[in-house]
């Protein structure tokens, strides 16, 4: 009986080690290619066109990050306001087929800086968090050094993978104010959500982690979230609200999902984008 015990024991402890071994096995390799299921850059998608086919003034700009990579742009000038919106785009779109998220960006009466992060659109490299980092520092100094833009001027606003970009930015710079659209909490949270691996709670390398973040940016905040996300929940909105700091408002967008916001949200929306940028921090 004492035998047969043992042997029992070991064969579950063998399986229980072989599952484990399996697992990290599993959890190493997702690593490896995570970036492959994060980042989703349509390269000169075929929507992508001349800056003047953006309304005048449009001007296409190129930027060098830190690293030495070279990044595409769209500068629209606005000479009447000292204010800049620097915007960044959501994960699987570019510039070109963002195009009318440009425009009704460029219609606030702000001077704007819309960035193509690397890997995305014409700009060059490969798509990793801390590249997206070094993009929108390169966004950022652009603005203050070529346009002479004073920081508190300056307003970020980011949709989706934006958002996380935009915060990030915001958590480290001063600026006049953030601008947080239909985006998530932290890469983990949605890894959970979306990659349901039995007996595996996967936790990315990536950390895209806006929930503490956003609690170190020293400017007024505007979180805003459709009501019917079907791929960020309206949840995580919330969260990132409650874990700002004040001055913040939080702008539901009753029946919008995650690619629609900006039309369901309609003038309502764009007046209140143009008042949180004609007030920012100045």
């Amino acid at each position: 009986m004492g035998s047969s015990l043992k042997r029992a024991t070991r064969a579950v402890v063998s399986a229980a080690v072989g599952v484990v071994a399996i697992l990290a096995l599993l959890t190493i390799s997702i690593r490896a290619i995570e970036n492959r299921f994060i980042y989703f850059p349509p390269r000169h998608s075929t929507d992508f066109a001349p800056a003047k086919q953006y309304g005048p003034p449009a001007e296409e700009v190129w930027l060098v990050a830190a690293d030495g990579v070279k990044l595409n742009g769209l500068y629209f000038p606005h000479p009447q306001s000292r204010k800049a919106i620097l915007w960044f785009h959501g994960n699987a779109e570019d510039l070109g087929s963002a195009r009318s998220r440009v425009k009704f960006y460029s219609a606030l009466g702000a001077n704007l800086l819309a960035l193509d992060y690397r890997g995305y659109g014409r700009s060059e490299g490969s798509p990793f968090e801390e590249g997206l980092y070094r993009d929108a520092d390169a966004a950022y100094e652009y603005l203050i050094e070529q346009r002479h833009m004073r920081p508190e001027d300056i307003i970020v606003v980011g949709q989706s993978l934006g958002g996380v970009v935009a915060i990030d930015l915001a958590s480290r710079r001063p600026c006049g104010g953030l601008v947080v659209e239909c985006s998530l909490t932290t890469a983990g949270e949605m890894a959970r959500r979306i990659l349901r691996i039995p007996l595996l709670a996967y936790n990315p390398k990536t950390r895209f982690d806006s929930l503490s973040k956003i609690r170190q940016v020293r400017a007024p905040v505007l979180v805003a979230h459709g009501t019917k996300d079907e791929v960020i929940p309206f949840s995580m909105g919330r969260r990132l609200f409650e874990n700002a700091n004040q001055p913040k408002d939080f702008y539901a967008v009753e029946g919008a999902g995650h690619n629609d916001f900006l039309e369901v949200g309609g003038e309502a929306y764009r007046e209140r984008l143009k008042e949180f940028v004609a007030a920012g921090s100045s």
